[in-house]
């Protein structure tokens, strides 16, 4: 009889076992699935592991902050709409130093507070109120830890006076573990993301400013075009009776003019404004057009003659627009620049584009200038590994990480008799 009920007990506790295996599991595999999903933003990651967090502990509700510079900042509340409300008006933004939630990142344990109204006196501090207050009696607060630092704290809460069991807090740490090491991982590659649009930002602006005398130039043109077609249209008003079709022309003319002029200042503006990546469908050869619109003033100073190639009924391409001009803009003026020094010969750019089956399309920048040495090849595209004597050595390699960020490959080639041929691919949508 006795081994028969202890039998049970021991088939019992292994399913018990067995079931808050599957859940740690389910909730680990939720985290990921938000990491997977949302690789870039943050905010589901923080969504799963505090809903995971909350299920596994049998939590009435629940709270994540994050570590920054300024303290532990509160990123999610979980809970009824009433208790959520309540939360985010009276909880601090952030941590009070010194208080209970400063004392765990900085122990780096869990803290388990059975009542929290006989809480001792020196832990009480504004998040204590805040929880009183908002009904909670037992509370559970747990260091998120990557490398023994402390990347966020849960706390957990129950309206009841009923304390976590030891085996619910064992769970929820073994949970904690891995949910901090892909909370961290994930912010530690949106940091890294976030310095690299802000490079390729200073790098467009860069590029842009080495142009100036041309863009003023292109925006000069159709200014001046539209200033003699006004004088035209008042001298055609001053004839007797007034040229009113010649006047219609011109008022025409000048429209147009205004339009192209508009044109350019938009085109600037777009590669100059600081805004967050943003994938979209491009149509890939009137976005190369509109960089070598922009670029035919220091084409023509530099004597150099542009060629374009560009294949019809290319395959779709979802990228981001002012990204991938930023790479032909790169490539365009280098090819320019590479040929300002060429005493014999001719100096003809040639862009084309092309299909390469179901994978996506190859664009192409081949110019005559000197070319490139054997010895420079291979660290082209390093960071700050320059071939010009007033280079960063920053263009190429920021062109290349754009290129496999959408999924593309970007190298380059040296050319016989002389010159270099550079080529990307960008997979289809």
């Amino acid at each position: 009889m006795n081994e028969s009920i202890h039998g049970e007990r021991t088939a019992s506790e292994l399913q018990d076992r067995v079931t808050e295996l599957i859940e740690q599991q389910t909730a680990i595999s939720e985290v990921l699935r938000a990491i997977a999903r949302s690789p870039h933003d943050l905010q589901p990651i923080f969504d799963a592991i505090l809903d995971s967090a909350t299920r596994l502990c049998r939590a009435d509700w629940g709270s994540l902050r994050v570590s920054e510079e300024s303290g532990l900042r509160l990123v999610r509340v979980l809970g009824d709409p009433l208790f959520v409300s309540q939360a985010w008006s009276s909880f601090p933004v952030l941590a009070e130093k010194g208080g209970i939630l400063s004392r765990v990142a900085a122990n780096r344990l869990p803290i388990h507070v059975p009542d929290f109204t006989a809480l001792e006196s020196d832990l009480r501090d504004d998040h204590w109120i805040a929880m009183v207050n908002a009904g909670v009696r037992t509370g559970l607060v747990v260091p998120l830890l990557k490398d023994n630092e402390a990347v966020g704290i849960i706390t957990l809460g129950r309206k009841l006076l009923q304390p976590f069991t030891d085996k619910q807090i064992s769970l929820f740490m073994d949970f904690a573990a891995p949910a901090a090491i892909a909370l961290e991982s994930t912010r530690r590659e949106r940091q890294y993301r976030e310095m690299q649009n802000e490079l390729a930002h200073a790098n467009r602006v860069a590029t842009m400013g080495q142009l100036t005398a041309s863009i003023v130039h292109e925006v000069k043109q159709p200014i001046a075009t539209a200033r003699n077609n006004a004088r035209a249209a008042l001298n055609f008003l001053d004839k007797c009776p007034p040229d009113l079709v010649e006047v219609r022309e011109a008022l025409t003319c000048i429209v147009n003019d205004a339009d192209r002029a508009g044109d350019v200042v938009d085109r600037i503006g777009s590669l100059i404004k600081k805004a967050p990546p943003r994938k979209e469908v491009v149509d890939l050869n009137a976005a190369i057009l509109e960089v070598t619109a922009l670029t035919h003033s220091e084409a023509v100073k530099t004597g150099v003659t542009v060629g374009t190639q560009l294949a019809g009924e290319l395959p779709r391409i979802q990228c981001d627009r002012v990204q991938l001009q930023q790479v032909m803009l790169n490539l365009i003026v280098n090819a320019i620049q590479s040929m300002g020094g060429v005493e014999d010969g001719n100096r003809e750019l040639h862009i084309s584009t092309a299909t390469i089956g179901p994978e996506g399309v190859c664009v192409a920048v081949r110019d005559t200038g000197h070319g490139l040495r054997p010895e420079s090849l291979p660290r082209l595209f390093e960071p700050f590994y320059t071939t010009k004597p007033d280079g960063m050595g920053m263009g190429l390699s920021i062109c290349r990480s754009i290129i496999e960020a959408h999924g593309g490959r970007l190298w380059a080639t040296r050319c016989e008799p002389r010159g270099a041929l550079f080529q990307f691919t960008i997979p289809a949508d």
